[in-house]
């Protein structure tokens, strides 16, 4: 089945969607944000931030991993805690965890969704594990249900890794809005994008305090240059601001073709034997931030697919390897990361392809995976 549609540059797996709203709004930050204004879209993104997430408190960030260290740090997690994520997700997140001085657990995944196994929690708590931090791998949908009542069982935190999840909901709640902490990421490749920068939302008044005071370098709130404690700085600029509230604006169609974009996929790609795709969930809606595949079984090897691709103009990238195999750390038996980690890719997934792109792609694929 070949198509007609043969594309002059290389077909790209992210790409944000740009409209006149972002341009008009960066303009007046650029122009108007200033001294008395200098935190004008700051706030206004905050604020419409929280009510979109269905939370009480917002802080704009430098970045998804800042987020992630400001929750750690607002959370008191140190030296000698332990904090379980999954094995597979991005380097970010065990990156946070020891550069807090505590030490990451590493937790196997479920074969379905990617996301962390519940059932494989509770054998790894002791006495120093002091949170969780489910990560929604791909704006897959981690079984927040089941993680929220053996954290409550345990008394333990749970960070929210939602970075790749805005949009994506669970149960009818949106991800992020479920733990103690949810942290994002509207870096470039994201549905929604800031150039880089994050937010990092909660429901508790205290956290939210802690948090803003940590990243406000630790500066007394009564006394201007008196530093009270050692702090951070993962402030997100004004002009970002700007370009996130216009995207905020814009989310739910940004969702829902990305939306499109991975069913049409999935049906063209249906006929192939020894492939998943994204897993959805009864009661989820994911955004499907990256129409993603896993070969159980391929005569065709996994890197070897991706430069084949790359010379019929298809970029592509290979899943995040499991953390545990990089040197830093010990190798652990996590089989379903390792198979999944190693074995998965994502396809052209940005918002601005085009029917024929995503036709020309998933087509091209069965042609090479005959």
């Amino acid at each position: 089945m070949k198509s007609k549609f043969k594309p002059k540059k290389l077909i790209l797996t992210a790409g944000p969607s740009i409209s006149y709203k972002e341009k008009r709004y960066v303009l007046d930050a650029v122009t108007n944000g200033w001294n008395n204004h200098w935190n004008d879209y700051i706030k206004k993104f905050e604020k419409k931030f929280a009510e979109y997430i269905g939370v009480k408190y917002a802080i704009a960030t430098s970045g998804g991993t800042g987020a992630l260290q400001l929750a750690l740090a607002s959370l008191d997690i140190k030296k000698g805690d332990e904090v379980i994520l999954p094995d597979l997700t991005y380097f970010a997140c065990s990156d946070v965890i020891k550069l807090s001085g505590a030490k990451p657990i590493f937790v196997d995944i479920l074969k379905d969704t990617w996301c962390i196994d519940p059932k494989k929690i509770e054998s790894t708590i002791t006495k120093n594990t002091k949170a969780i931090m489910p990560v929604h791998l791909y704006g897959n949908l981690c079984e927040m249900g089941e993680i929220l009542k053996i954290a409550r069982k345990h008394n333990l935190f749970v960070i929210e890794d939602a970075c790749p999840a805005i949009g994506s909901k669970y149960k009818g709640e949106l991800a992020g809005s479920f733990g103690d902490f949810g942290a994002f990421s509207f870096q470039g490749a994201k549905i929604m994008v800031t150039g880089t920068g994050g937010m990092l939302v909660t429901n508790n008044k205290n956290l939210y305090e802690k948090a803003e005071y940590l990243n406000n370098h630790g500066e007394d709130t009564k006394k201007k240059f008196w530093q009270s404690s050692i702090g951070y700085s993962t402030e997100m600029s004004n002009v970002q601001a700007a370009l996130g509230l216009a995207q905020l604006e814009r989310i739910e169609k940004l969702v829902e073709k990305k939306r499109q974009i991975f069913f049409l996929y999935k049906n063209i790609l249906k006929d192939i034997p020894d492939i998943s795709v994204n897993y959805e969930q009864a009661n989820v809606r994911s955004n499907f931030w990256m129409t993603s595949i896993v070969f159980e079984n391929s005569k065709i090897k996994r890197d070897t697919l991706i430069k084949k691709l790359k010379e019929k103009l298809i970029d592509s990238r290979p899943f995040f390897y499991p953390i545990s195999m990089f040197p830093m750390y010990k190798k652990q038996k996590n089989p379903v990361s390792y198979h999944i980690g190693l074995n998965g890719i994502n396809l052209p997934s940005g918002v601005n392809l085009k029917k024929e792109e995503v036709e020309y792609v998933a087509k091209t694929l069965k042609e090479l995976l005959k």
